[in-house]
């Protein structure tokens, strides 16, 4: 084991919980260190958590708290524009349902966990800066307060602060050619049945499925070469932004139907689809990232919490086993690159197909060879990590 006793962990969300919760299991405390001051920024976009993310959740005894949360998925149904159906999926024996919910809520259900297990949170700390010592690290943060342990963790996010302390060469997120919508319906003549995912594809990309109350919720996107923020896209009156995705969805199944009984007040302006292109650096000294600092793959993957909560895990793995922080690193790296590449590449072949740049048949295979390696994933706690 290293000599690691002590961490701060930069990012509040997914990741930073999970690799605290792993951590403390692997012997180390840490503290994690968010720069908003709560931890759900109420933002409604809503996210999956597949069967391996669950396990990996499972690893560090935080499953059953996110599973109050969410909705299970029972399973897939892919169908064209026209309402034919291509195929469907009812996941694999043994594995765990897929299960739906809001960022804010999964947020929130983490860091709840998190706190009862002991974990110390700070709110309101915006990382501005590190310096690596030969014993440790300390961080200085907006309010100008101080934390120093002897290694730092980057959870935090897609636009990461300790990214480009690592490497200030580093890449920032890019654009994935569409614009995300979300919203609310009521689901009279659409076929879903409760809790089932459905993926139509064609003309126009649309995902669906039903509330228990009958609703359905529906996300799509809607290409576009302007890569506008997130501000920017809330700031479009919702009313026009329905104009323009009604137009889309003209005659789509079940796209014209969902978009016709969509509410400007029940419309989620996600923004851009943005990804990670390949980081090259990792981690630096007594620095490493985790989650989507280091490995956000596109929300048309389905995996973006899920990876985070794998690598967290690993993480904490490596650190427990191998003798100095360097080889823990590089073991870490060696054991996530591979595989979180490998998703991120699927999901940009998938953006392209919805933004209309590729064909999409190509972009999707058939469920069982699109979620196998992904959702049979399984991290062997007790297995000891070699260098």
């Amino acid at each position: 084991m290293s000599d690691v006793r002590t961490a701060l962990v930069i990012g509040g969300g997914v990741a930073g919980p999970v690799t605290a919760l792993a951590l403390a299991r692997a012997g180390i405390t840490a503290t994690v260190f968010e720069a908003h001051h709560t931890a759900a920024d109420g933002v409604g976009a809503m996210l999956s958590l597949a069967p391996n993310g669950r396990d990996a959740l499972r690893t560090v005894g935080a499953d059953q708290a996110v599973a109050k949360v969410g909705q299970p998925v029972p399973g897939v149904v892919m169908a064209d524009a026209t309402g034919r159906r291509l195929a469907d999926f009812h996941g694999f024996p043994g594995l765990p349902q897929t299960l739906a919910m809001t960022r804010s809520d999964l947020f929130r259900a983490l860091a709840d966990h998190a706190a009862q297990q002991g974990v110390e949170t700070h709110y309101g700390k915006r990382l501005v800066s590190a310096v690596e010592g030969p014993d440790g690290v300390t961080a200085t943060f907006a309010d100008g307060t101080t934390a120093s342990a002897d290694i730092l963790i980057g959870a935090d996010g897609i636009r990461s602060t300790v990214r480009t302390l690592i490497d200030p060469d580093a890449p920032g997120p890019v654009y994935g050619g569409v614009l995300s919508f979300g919203g609310i319906a009521p689901g009279d003549g659409v076929e879903a049945e409760t809790g089932m995912m459905y993926f139509t594809f064609g003309r126009a990309f649309l995902g669906h499925w039903a509330l228990p109350d009958g609703r359905v919720v529906w996300f799509g996107s809607l290409p576009s070469d302007d890569p506008l923020t997130a501000a920017q896209a809330r700031a479009v009156p919702a009313v026009e932004w329905l104009e323009r995705l009604r137009a889309l969805y003209a005659g789509h199944v079940p796209g014209e139907a969902l978009l016709a009984r969509t509410s400007p007040e029940d419309l989620m302006v996600v923004g851009p689809m943005e990804a990670m292109p390949d980081v090259p650096a990792w981690h630096r000294g007594r620095m490493v990232l985790v989650g989507d600092a280091a490995h956000a793959p596109s929300s048309s993957s389905g995996q973006g919490a899920s990876l985070a909560a794998e690598s967290a895990v690993e993480l904490a793995r490596c650190l427990r086993d191998l003798p100095t922080v360097e080889e823990a690193f590089a073991a870490y790296e060696r054991l996530r690159r591979p595989r979180v590449s490998a998703i991120a590449g699927d999901a940009s072949a998938k953006n392209k197909a919805k933004a209309g740049k590729a064909k999409a048949q190509a972009a999707f295979p058939t469920p069982e060879q699109m979620f196998a390696p992904v959702h049979r994933h399984h991290i062997d706690w007790d297995t000891r990590v070699t260098a």
